[in-house]
């Protein structure tokens, strides 16, 4: 397995099944990574974001990449809910991912109850074999958190600064009762406790294998 140095990272890949799911997954982590490592490479891709979400993903994909030293943003037009049924042509796409060749995979939990997620992740492993691939989890009504047992310690200003890009280019799930400031703090905060971060935060991730130098 293509073993990981997390301080001389070039390339990484994150997908998300739906336009805010890479932000909520893992956007304080990507913040950081872009900050401490201003080089990397960066290759963002969303599988769906239909309507008005096509440009609010494109829009906050900008933003939260803005201090990575090279991006691509690609925005797809899979039908959102119904990826098991789509499942040729999705992975037909991830087919055109290999060349890229990331350090690190961001993707979604392989037992996330959302269909679509699952899909994703499935794929990734699937495409993606000898490669560090890290799962994230996006908090939602279904109760599907499980125990992570990969952490990144983030700061609270990393955080706040995830939520308000969240809030500022997610007009459209606003009225969404869980699509809050707090909340995007809360699991964090769970998390920072779980891996006694020093900064009382953490960004948390599934590891089915990985090789550290």
């Amino acid at each position: 397995m293509q073993p990981v140095r997390f301080d001389k990272l070039k390339r990484i890949l994150c997908l998300g099944a739906h336009s805010d799911d890479i932000e909520i997954g893992c956007g304080a982590t990507l913040l950081k990574l872009t900050e401490q490592q201003p080089g990397l490479e960066i290759l963002w891709v969303v599988f769906s974001a239909e309507g008005v979400r096509n440009a609010e993903a494109k829009a906050s994909a900008k933003a939260f990449l803005k201090k990575a030293g090279k991006s691509r943003i690609v925005v797809k037009d899979f039908r959102g809910s119904f990826f098991p049924f789509q499942g040729e042509a999705i992975k037909g796409f991830f087919e055109t991912l290999k060349p890229f060749q990331p350090d690190i995979v961001f993707t979604h939990y392989r037992e996330d109850r959302h269909q679509d997620h699952r899909v994703l992740s499935d794929l990734a492993w699937n495409t993606f074999r000898n490669h560090a691939v890290l799962e994230y989890e996006i908090p939602k009504y279904d109760g599907d958190y499980g125990s992570p047992n990969f952490f990144v310690p983030v700061t609270k200003a990393q955080l706040q600064r995830k939520g308000k890009l969240l809030t500022t280019h997610f007009k459209s799930q606003s009225t969404k009762h869980w699509f809050t400031d707090e909340l995007f703090l809360a699991t964090p905060r769970i998390r920072g406790m779980e891996c006694a971060s020093p900064t009382q935060y953490a960004e948390a991730y599934y590891s089915r294998k990985l090789v550290l130098l």
